[in-house]
């Protein structure tokens, strides 16, 4: 009987090992970083220098693809005929500060078909068209501000009851859930419009969200994902601004926190109209250093969410030297374009450490450019932003979009936009 019983254990053992996989354990010890070796954005496939402004236009393009090939996907090139329709217009909002307006913006022939939501507040105080900043949301556009006249998405969302996400859909108790994110009246206060839509209406954010996205509608190839569907949403949006009479298209600043600060890059690289790219907080394959052995890796991203890259980008989980490119060089592509990268101290998840080195190693391509790039030898300390061409700053707190760092968003937008 106690031979059987043994017996029994060891035969279970290696099934339990297999269904409970080692859990990720990720490094925070820079001693333990190891040593790696950028590729050179100044350096071409066939190993000549980029010397010239036109060299580097060649350059650009060979690194576009490289990111499309191997990381984000390839976007449809082809822009679609839009329609536009405005549902809803408020005059006297943010306590008379701003004009709230909702757009709907159809993105395929069939009335059916997926269509971005835009919540815009213009405000009120202008002479002629204004500089605006665009970004996505993550609870729908009634999250960001607890105003009852903004429309609730109908979308699908993930499950949280306590922010009023119930079967996966908003109820009222999600109003204004992430106001503290979206300093809506400061911002307007600056002089700046603000464009916002709900991420979940290019792509729902969960493994089996492709069907209902807008890649369906566009293309058939396997190739591109979220973030490429999300970064395609933000040219749509710019679509749209562009035919605003409210809103200076020519000085648009998108900006993007977390997985949305992945989109933005993506987005800012691709799309040469966006006059500023503001990443928060967007960490491994956005603003950090992939070939750092810090915080989150690619291989924990791509497993723990599939659907965000291309299949290729998988084939690098365990071999992330061998990536053609590195992300100091997605934010290289936004060159000579203002560049800003926001850290927090805490987030030690998104490698801060990373970030910043990250936007240093893409200063040669700006200084090539005839800008100043990123003017900092040495990682700033917490509260001290650098506002050169890349602009960076650490703060305090966690991962999150803070009022702190709206007030360097918006002085950067200052710097850069409002000399034009």
């Amino acid at each position: 009987m106690k031979i059987t019983r043994i017996l029994l254990l060891l035969c279970a053992l290696p099934l339990a090992h297999a269904q409970q996989p080692p859990a990720f354990v990720p490094n925070y010890d820079e001693a333990k970083v190891g040593t790696y070796t950028l590729p050179d954005p100044l350096t071409m496939n066939d190993g000549s220098k980029v010397l010239t402004a036109q060299q580097w236009r060649k350059r650009r393009a060979e690194l576009l693809r490289l990111f499309a090939e191997n990381v984000y996907g390839r976007t449809p090139t082809t822009k679609p005929k839009l329609r536009f329709a405005e549902k809803l217009r408020d005059p006297n909002a943010l306590g008379g500060l701003a004009t709230r307006r909702e757009i709907t913006i159809q993105l395929t022939p069939k009335s059916a078909g997926p269509t971005i939501n835009l919540l815009l507040y213009v405000p009120n105080k202008r002479a002629g068209r204004v500089p605006a900043f665009l970004a996505m949301n993550y609870g729908g556009n009634h999250a960001v501000h607890p105003d009852p006249k903004i429309t609730l998405a109908t979308a699908w969302m993930r499950e949280n009851k306590d922010n009023g996400i119930v079967n996966n859909r908003a109820t009222e108790k999600s109003r204004g859930t992430e106001a503290r994110r979206w300093p809506l009246e400061m911002i307007v206060q600056r002089g700046y419009a603000v464009a916002t839509f709900y991420y979940g209406d290019l792509f729902p954010d969960h493994n089996n969200g492709r069907p209902d996205s807008i890649i369906p509608h566009l293309s058939k190839d396997e190739d591109w994902n979220a973030i490429g569907a999300w970064a395609w949403g933000l040219s749509r949006a710019l679509d749209y601004l562009e035919h605003d009479k409210d809103i200076d298209a020519r000085r648009v600043a998108v900006m993007g926190h977390s997985r949305h600060g992945k989109a933005a890059l993506w987005a800012g690289a691709q799309d040469e109209r966006f006059a500023i790219v503001i990443s928060n907080d967007s960490g491994e394959s956005g603003a950090a250093l992939a070939r750092r052995n810090f915080g989150e890796t690619v291989a924990r991203i791509n497993t723990a969410f599939p659907h965000w890259f291309n299949a290729k980008y998988k084939t690098y989980n365990d071999r992330v030297a061998a990536l053609p490119i590195d992300q100091h060089e997605i934010l290289a592509l936004i060159a000579p374009r203002p560049l800003y990268v926001a850290s927090a101290v805490e987030d030690q998840w998104a490698d801060p450490r990373g970030e910043f080195l990250s936007a240093q190693a893409a200063s040669p391509v700006y200084q090539l450019l005839g800008k100043d790039g990123l003017n900092a030898t040495q990682m700033p300390g917490m509260h001290q932003p650098v506002m050169s061409m890349i602009g960076y700053h650490i703060r305090v707190g966690v991962h999150d979009v803070t009022k702190y760092d709206w007030e360097q968003f918006l002085n950067f937008a200052d710097r850069h936009l409002r000399q034009k």
